[in-house]
């Protein structure tokens, strides 16, 4: 008689902690993915920002489970789940391939949100992928580039860098950017200094980190400022284009702010696999498209399927790492008690480990309970635990001496650009989709007529 087969969709932290609770378990497990590796997504503005290559924060998953006999990782897209009839449809391009599960594990992620204006995308890219880390990092050393021959109006519009959304992605993007500028870039130029790039932060919020309190957000927006950092609150993106952006103050008033790159880093979208489990399952969706489940994880009708991570709405739980690692163990705990029928773990309850954010080289916040850190300390606390929480020996030993070089030197070893990095998204967004692999295989393709 075949084992219970459990299928994983998507192998960040939910996916793959998931698989790896389960490695004692009488199961089969089956994880498929869009890439072939793990990715840390807290460090991926070190990737744009040449701190770190992409290999340092995304290991191979087949590498990490190699040792998980009951494991088995499969490269492809996911484009439907039958619920009734309890099958998984995904492609590798235009490979078309169907997988059956007992229990499935939807842990899919979530994308960029633009809040309705969606072609903002094409000239401010989010960052959530390996793919967007290495975009931006083309974007960025771009402006720098043609900064160099550049009339005076042009390289003011250059070296004008706006990061949209101000919670830990935003302000760390544009400390990054700052010290880039400042140091990083220092005397490489002939016909500008780098130190001279304007770095503005926008937000519609009052304060910068709005879930750690005044206090620690204070605190933030006084060092960013010291930094060189323009932090505007309370200001909303109307409007955004090759050209810049045009921003809608709180009195009322309208600014347009030229800028050649742009980063946005303000909210999240559901992956679209939530409106596919909702349509059949009847579970409801948030605002931001995600899967609002029940106690135990699962959906209306299909105890079998689990919905973690940044797909699930989970009352109190941020879309942090804590909440997509600490669910998928919970899954699995409740998967193997039916399987072994003991009692279940009871509902799920978060426990939060705190929340950190880095600013600029040896300062941070941290809000860990009651406790807040700042400066040094919170820094040296950021640097230990997310160290520890990277997948693999070889990763951590790179990171650590990619963060060596830098925080020593201010030199950054990862500032290598291709023009593929910089368009390769647009062009395979204009070609349509199920167009990488006709390009593959090397068959003609015509773009879908606008």
């Amino acid at each position: 008689m075949p084992r219970h087969h459990v299928v994983i969709i998507g192998s960040g932290f939910g996916g793959l902690f998931a698989a790896k609770a389960l490695k004692r378990a009488d199961v089969d497990v089956t994880l498929i993915a869009r890439t072939t590796s793990h990715l840390f997504q807290p460090l991926l503005y070190q990737v744009a920002t040449g701190m770190l290559s992409a290999g340092d924060i995304a290991p191979p998953t087949r590498e990490i489970l190699r040792h998980q006999k009951n494991a088995r990782v499969l490269l492809g897209l996911v484009d439907d789940i039958d619920l009734a009839n309890k099958v998984v449809k995904w492609r590798f391009h235009n490979d078309f391939q169907e997988t059956s599960y007992d229990s499935l594990i939807v842990a899919a992620g979530a994308g960029q949100s633009y809040f309705g204006n969606d072609h903002f995308a094409t000239f401010a890219p989010g960052m959530k992928t390996i793919d967007d880390a290495l975009e931006l990092r083309s974007r960025i050393l771009q402006s720098f580039e043609l900064a160099e021959f550049a009339s005076p109006e042009e390289r003011r519009r250059l070296l004008t860098f706006v990061v949209v959304g101000a919670g830990p992605t935003g302000v760390e993007m544009a400390g990054q950017i700052r010290e880039l500028a400042s140091s990083t870039l220092r005397e490489s130029f002939r016909s500008y200094d780098p130190a001279s790039a304007r770095v503005i932060l926008l937000d519609g919020a009052k304060q910068v980190l709005p879930p750690f309190g005044p206090e620690l957000g204070a605190k933030t927006q006084k060092v960013l400022e010291k930094l060189g950092v323009e932090v505007q609150l309370e200001s909303i993106v109307t409007d955004l284009d090759n050209e810049g952006l045009t921003v809608r103050r709180a009195d009322g008033s309208v600014e347009h702010i030229e800028s050649a790159c742009k980063v946005w880093a303000a909210g999240v979208q559901g992956s679209e696999l939530g409106k596919t489990i909702a349509e059949q399952s009847g579970a409801e969706l948030d605002r931001a498209g995600r899967v609002v489940v029940g106690d135990d994880l699962s959906i209306p009708g299909h105890p079998e399927v689990f919905v973690l991570g940044d797909m699930a709405a989970i009352p109190g739980v941020p879309g942090v790492a804590q909440g997509a690692i600490q669910s998928a163990r919970y899954a699995a705990k409740v998967l193997i008690s039916r399987l072994d029928h003991t009692p279940d773990p009871g509902p799920f309850r978060y426990k939060d480990k705190g929340s950190m954010a880095t600013i600029a080289k040896f300062d941070a916040v941290a809000l860990v309970g009651r406790f807040k850190l700042t400066g040094f300390i919170a820094w040296a606390a950021w640097l230990f635990l997310h160290l520890l929480y990277i997948a693999g020996f070889k990763q951590r030993i790179t990171t650590l001496l990619s963060w060596f070089i830098t925080f020593v030197s201010n030199g950054r070893s990862q500032l290598a650009v291709t023009n593929q990095m910089m368009v390769g998204r647009l062009a395979l967004e204009k070609l349509g989709t199920h167009s990488s692999g006709k390009l593959f295989q090397g068959e003609e393709v015509t773009p879908p007529k606008e």
